[in-house]
């Protein structure tokens, strides 16, 4: 789920002053009402990285190869059993394989800072004056000298812990090192900061006291017109963990338009407003590694039959898949991917075709609307009898021309993942209390 944002802020201005002491955070303000995100994905015209030459199918085989890195690294982080590490940590995040972007202001006066925004990510951080040995980006670095809210976190500092339990290197300042599996790093020291967001209504909420990351070194495939990254996963560290409790409820849903609409906006909503309501389905969450996981009954094809999940997955303790909207194909155990194919394929009439990319196992020769109308629909069910339909527009890619191939790729020893393109038209709520994920069916491009 990486975002690029314009806010449309559903509350008056307001100061929230958090302190993250613990892992909790707490208002010493009046609590926020809900806000709510227009999200840009990286493909639409509204991005930066929008290729006005790629076609849709550039795109989406663009998004698949994305997908593969995404997968690997959540894997990784799964198998290293935890999120960011101080001094001398590695990383398996992949600079590039982000969805969306998302654009932050940082400090006092507000700083604009580009940044890919990353599910699988902890931190908030930036480029900060001086970085002599940073990454050329186009935009300005931030300098905290300028920032009247930055403060430099200390080693011994609770936050600082909340990191790692390992002992900081040298000096007196929390400090951080990533290395990624491209081999791009980032080094720097842990602070915090305020972030304001802007109302509808033109008035600004600010967050203080917000953890955040500045670099005084990064190298590597990071791209000029990113300045920083923003953590959006479950640990303490992360922007969902500390904005949400200081809302008037601890809760987040997003609506994912389809990949095929560039026009339209994706939405993400922190607080009650966000709420899933109506006709929708309610499953229990598990925090594990910082990522959001479910446990995944059977997968069922329509005219076909059922297809039972391993109810273990490599890593997890209590789930057995992540939902993730920054993964865009799901990825299954490999058991689970041929009995799903195999049903596929007994219910599909239409001649079978190969993905050019290999990436992709069922594929299928389409020449038009009526063809698509031969696909099945497929659901996904989760514990306590949740089940989510989706349509084949949710479960199959347009991977070549006139060649459809079902959106699953198979996990191998490594953590299944239900991903973005499943997500589309549905609106999807993070109940962080229960905690519990709900799912309803929704026009996204009308949310």
């Amino acid at each position: 789920m990486t975002f690029m944002i314009l806010l449309a802020l559903s509350m008056a201005a307001a100061v929230v002053t958090t302190t993250t002491a613990t892992a909790a955070m707490t208002t010493t303000a009046a609590a926020a009402a809900s806000f709510s995100i227009e999200l840009i994905h990286r493909d639409s015209p509204k991005s930066p990285f929008y290729n006005h030459s790629a076609t849709s199918l550039d795109r989406a085989r663009a998004s698949i190869y994305r997908s593969a890195l995404q997968a690997s690294r959540i894997a990784a982080r799964v198998q290293r059993k935890g999120g960011i590490e101080s001094f001398d940590a590695v990383s398996r995040v992949v600079p590039d394989s982000f969805e969306y972007l998302m654009e932050l202001r940082v400090g006092t006066p507000p700083f604009s800072i580009l940044a890919i925004a990353d599910t699988g990510s902890d931190l908030i951080w930036a480029n900060c004056v001086p970085c002599t040995k940073c990454y050329k980006q186009t935009a300005p670095y931030f300098d905290p000298g300028k920032s009247s809210s930055y403060r430099t976190l200390p080693c011994q500092s609770n936050l600082c812990k909340v990191l790692s339990s390992s002992p900081c290197a040298g000096g007196s300042s929390c400090e951080y090192h990533y290395e990624y599996d491209d081999g791009s790093k980032v080094d720097g020291v842990l602070g915090t900061e305020d972030l304001t967001f802007d109302s509808s209504s033109g008035s600004p909420l600010v967050f203080s006291n917000i953890a955040f990351g500045c670099n005084s070194q990064s190298s590597g495939v990071f791209s000029s017109r990113t300045a920083g990254l923003a953590g959006l996963s479950a640990s303490p560290v992360s922007l969902v963990s500390q904005i949400v409790p200081s809302l008037d409820k601890s809760y987040f849903s997003y609506c994912l338009v389809p990949m095929s609409d560039t026009q339209a906006s994706s939405k993400v909503i922190f607080g009650s407003a966000g709420m899933v309501v109506g006709s929708k389905v309610t499953t229990l969450m598990t925090v594990e590694d910082s990522l959001f996981a479910l446990r995944l009954t059977e997968i069922i094809v329509d005219g076909a039959g059922s297809v039972p999940v391993p109810t273990s997955a490599p890593g997890l303790k209590k789930g057995n898949i992540i939902i993730d909207s920054g993964t865009t194909v799901n990825y299954l155990p490999a058991g689970v991917l041929s009995s799903l194919v195999r049903q596929v394929s007994r219910v599909v009439s239409l001649p079978k075709a190969t993905d050019p990319d290999r990436l992709l196992p069922l594929c299928f020769k389409v020449t038009g609307e009526s063809d698509w109308q031969k696909l099945p629909f497929i659901t996904f069910k989760f514990a306590g009898e949740a089940s989510v339909r989706l349509s084949p527009t949710s479960m199959f890619m347009e991977e070549a021309y006139q060649v459809v191939c079902l959106a699953v790729a198979d996990s191998g020893s490594d953590t299944p993942i239900f991903g973005n393109v499943a997500q589309q038209n549905l609106h999807v709520g993070y109940d962080l209390d229960i905690p519990a994920v709900s799912f309803a069916s929704a026009d996204c491009t009308k949310f």
